[in-house]
């Protein structure tokens, strides 16, 4: 049999499961997972490989229209990026959110060469066939050159049909990576995203929007990795409010960070976290820069 290798794109609006669907084809926790808009910043690179295939799932920041900060136009080039160098793009579409479909993306996905399939997300729902083929017809109508797979990406429902469809659509070529390989992210990067998931599900309002976590320090013994972390913030009310009170608030997230980093590195984890501020820095060109959202 030959080999098939690709780049494959998760696309679209925020918060209809993107992340969700590529840890759940990649069996691996490796985008943070949220309730909130906006979770995912970066794209997240992950390599599914078997005997006669290599996927580089993309998962990418939904598209935001009206940026307020200089980091969403970053996360909006992510976007561009992931539809330029695709072999095969994933469109996510929401069930029940027909009303609210996104006109940029749709008009992006009429004009792209490669191919495209719908992933109709979240059709645990509705109970009712009628009302997912409805669905189903809504969208064959703005994009009658896509296939459509409906699917709950949470619930693993219909999901074992989208690794054999991007199979078929991908290019024959040799694999781009070592099979071995996971994703082409450091581990530092995971550690600074597992740090920014806690702090997303632990506070609330304008807080974990104003967060960026850097590893300053990942050094691995025989039975432990030591961390060192710093969390960016842009005013000191923001500091004040991620420590908490005699710092409890701060040690719930670093607690949680260390249980999830222990399974994801299978080893113990000793973990420091510091706050500090870095003012306006989501509209800083150097420091978007620095915490890698720029070239």
């Amino acid at each position: 049999m030959s080999h098939k290798s690709g780049f494959v794109s998760i696309v679209g609006k925020p918060n209809v499961g993107k992340s969700t669907l590529m840890n759940q084809l990649m069996g691996e926790k490796l985008s943070i997972v949220t309730s909130k808009a906006q979770t995912t910043r970066h794209r997240i690179f992950g390599i599914w490989n078997d005997e006669n295939t290599q996927v580089i799932f993309s998962d990418t920041p939904g598209i935001i229209h009206k940026p307020a900060y200089e980091l969403q136009e970053k996360m909006n080039d992510f976007v561009k990026e992931s539809f330029e160098d695709a072999d095969v793009i994933l469109f996510l579409a929401e069930f029940g959110d027909e009303k609210n479909s996104d006109e940029f993306l749709l008009k992006k996905l009429n004009s792209v060469k490669v191919p495209v399939v719908i992933i109709l997300n979240k059709i645990d729902k509705s109970q009712d066939a009628r009302h997912i083929s409805e669905s189903v017809e809504f969208w064959h109508k703005q994009l009658p050159n896509a296939e459509i797979l409906p699917v709950s990406a949470l619930h693993s429902l219909n999901t074992d049909l989208i690794l054999p469809k991007i199979r078929d659509l991908l290019p024959e070529a040799s694999p781009y990576y070592d099979k071995e390989q996971l994703t082409t992210l450091s581990e530092r990067f995971f550690v600074n995203e597992t740090i920014r998931e806690k702090i997303l599900l632990n506070y609330q309002k304008e807080v974990p929007y104003a967060v960026e976590v850097v590893t300053e320090s990942f050094k691995e013994e025989d039975n432990i990795i030591r961390i060192e972390s710093v969390i960016y913030v842009e005013r000191n009310t923001q500091k004040g409010i991620l420590i908490g009170h005699k710092g409890k608030k701060i040690q719930k997230v670093g607690t949680e960070a260390r249980l999830d980093l222990e399974e994801f590195f299978s080893k113990k984890i000793f973990l420091a976290l510091f706050v500090k501020v870095k003012k306006d820095w989501r509209s800083n060109e150097r420091d978007l820069k620095n915490f890698g959202y720029s070239g």
